[in-house]
């Protein structure tokens, strides 16, 4: 799975060029994640990939950040209930909606104690993820680790253990850069 879902991200994630990333920081490549997140194949694999990470940890709900996680999420709410290990599923907001019920975490309540798992396509310096958790505070739930599709290895992991949260990835940077068949160019 792992193999067919990094071979995916080089044939239709993986982009050349000069790019400004989210974090503000430029790079000579770009990882549009939502190309394999939003495929049928891609949605599969990275829910099944991440399933098999948490499978030990007991957890309660998975969720993250807008828009990165969205698709993410869904599928994990899908294959865990087809798995009929059923887990609730969030999405937080960058800041809360001014109408409605003014939510900023989207989904079921989680519950004081509840073990969550914060994911997201691509970190570069972890601050989505750590805006998440800010969010998160509120609901006294208990963030067990973090899980990303790709580390681009530019500071997420250091920031987010500032934090008390554990990055894992399923792909590093350096990975990524050797499917692509380039020298690692630096960022």
């Amino acid at each position: 799975m792992k193999k067919r879902l990094l071979t995916l991200l080089k044939q239709k994630a993986f982009k050349k060029g000069k790019f400004v990333l989210s974090s503000g920081k430029t790079s000579n490549y770009y990882l549009d994640g939502r190309l394999i997140t939003l495929d049928a194949e891609g949605a599969y694999l990275i829910a099944s990939l991440i399933l098999d990470m948490i499978k030990r940890d007991k957890i309660d709900a998975v969720g993250g950040p807008t828009l990165g996680a969205d698709p993410i999420v869904g599928a994990l709410a899908a294959l865990s209930y087809i798995n009929k290990k059923p887990l609730k599923t969030f999405i937080v907001r960058k800041t809360p909606k001014t109408h409605g019920m003014n939510r900023q975490i989207e989904g079921p309540a989680l519950k004081k104690g509840e073990r969550v798992v914060l994911v997201d396509d691509v970190a570069t310096t972890g601050e989505a993820l750590m805006e998440a958790k800010q969010a998160l505070s509120v609901t006294s739930a208990k963030i067990v680790k973090v899980i990303v599709v790709v580390d681009r290895c530019e500071g997420a992991k250091e920031n987010l253990a500032k934090e008390g949260l554990k990055l894992e990835s399923i792909f590093s940077r350096s990975e990524i850069i050797q499917e692509a068949g380039i020298a690692d160019f630096g960022i």
